[in-house]
């Protein structure tokens, strides 16, 4: 499947898209994570803490369209890593949330997502981009590895 753009998202008009998209992946996640959020406030309340996080980090928001519809998004923003990282290698892009719907699975938008996110961080001047995954999530993981990111750290929970 070809034929998909990728573009900045356009508030308000994208809203509704990144909304369900937010849901989408609170219900992907849930068959491997049991902490997730299913009710209907979730989208749109993550939304906005999302879209100011965005806006107050050098953030960009990016939607995967495809025959004039949205069918995925990445979010991207700049973090600071604690103070025991070398000055100069704190500042790395992250990619919060990164989704596409099932049907335009497979078809390189989440490769794409990835890369202009990529270009957005280099134009920043960063020389480094993370992205997190849920251990149970190996389709994710594996399609991050393929796209030549490597494991930094693991963060292990247990429950009580």
């Amino acid at each position: 499947m070809s034929g998909y753009i990728i573009r900045d998202a356009d508030w308000p008009a994208d809203e509704p898209a990144a909304i369900s998209f937010i849901h989408g992946l609170q219900k992907y996640e849930s068959a491997f994570e049991s902490n997730r959020r299913l009710d209907e406030g979730v989208g749109v309340e993550f939304f906005a803490e999302l879209v100011t996080h965005a806006s107050e980090n050098q953030g960009r928001v990016f939607i995967a369209e495809l025959d004039d519809q949205a069918v995925g998004w990445a979010v991207f923003f700049v973090k600071e890593r604690p103070i025991y990282v070398r000055e100069e290698q704190r500042r790395v892009g992250y990619i919060s949330e990164l989704f596409v719907v099932e049907r335009a699975r497979g078809t390189g938008i989440g490769k794409a997502l990835i890369a202009a996110c990529e270009s957005w961080a280099r134009e920043l001047g960063l020389r480094e981009i993370a992205i997190g995954v849920l251990a149970g999530n190996r389709r994710a993981l594996a399609a991050y590895l393929a796209a030549g990111f490597t494991a930094y750290s693991e963060e292990l929970l247990k429950h009580l």
